[in-house]
């Protein structure tokens, strides 16, 4: 794995980023639990005691080894889930696990191209590396179904720092708001986040 202080402060650019997630990637999973990291697991609860739907297609971004992948395919196996990520081995690993339909190589900021429009957009653990807003709700935006619902989760701290609530609410025109988690711990045994860092989850609907 690549050297930095912590994760609390980022990798750093897309190239650094692409190249710590590759090192990790064999590694992730059992790190992650270790870590009890909980986003995915506390996400899909979340969509389930909100919404009613079956999404018949998902996009699940920033999919890395498939952890939030397989939690959908849990709650939604008929559902045909595609996958993107930056780092090219971490996709190998979730291509083993047999969760999606379709995967790429992309950042999740980079417009998106598909034949299809989805009912389920995810972004589980990463709006920590989104360095342009505009240009992620731009590809949420081309890629969403009328009345289909965006899921993400993003940390606390980055939250009050980039006054983000203001962020979401420049995107109202054509993403509502439907509901905000209370915060939540999502890497209570990581010494850098503990209790400290926690996280919110978000979903949207498109008009």
């Amino acid at each position: 794995m690549s050297n930095f202080k912590s994760l609390v402060s980022g990798v750093g650019n897309l190239s650094k980023t692409t190249k710590y997630y590759d090192d990790w990637s064999e590694n992730y999973d059992a790190t992650l639990k270790l870590w009890n990291y909980q986003a995915p697991k506390k996400s899909i609860k979340f969509l389930k005691e909100t919404i009613n739907i079956k999404p018949k297609n998902i996009l699940d971004l920033a999919c890395g080894t498939g952890l939030f992948g397989a939690e959908l395919k849990k709650v939604y196996p008929k559902s045909h889930i595609y996958g993107s990520d930056i780092s090219k081995k971490s996709l190998k690993i979730s291509s083993g696990k047999k969760i999606y339909k379709k995967l790429q190589i992309k950042n999740f900021e980079q417009l998106h191209h598909y034949k299809i429009k989805f009912d389920l957009i995810s972004l589980i653990g990463s709006m920590t590396y989104c360095n342009n807003f505009d240009k992620f709700f731009a590809n949420i935006n081309k890629n969403i179904k009328e009345k289909g619902f965006v899921l993400f989760t993003h940390r606390i701290d980055l939250w009050e720092k980039q006054d983000f609530l203001s962020i979401l609410k420049k995107h109202q025109k054509s993403l509502k708001i439907n509901k905000i988690s209370r915060p939540l711990n999502y890497l209570p045994l990581n010494n850098d986040f503990k209790n400290k860092i926690k996280i919110k989850i978000v979903l949207l609907q498109k008009y």
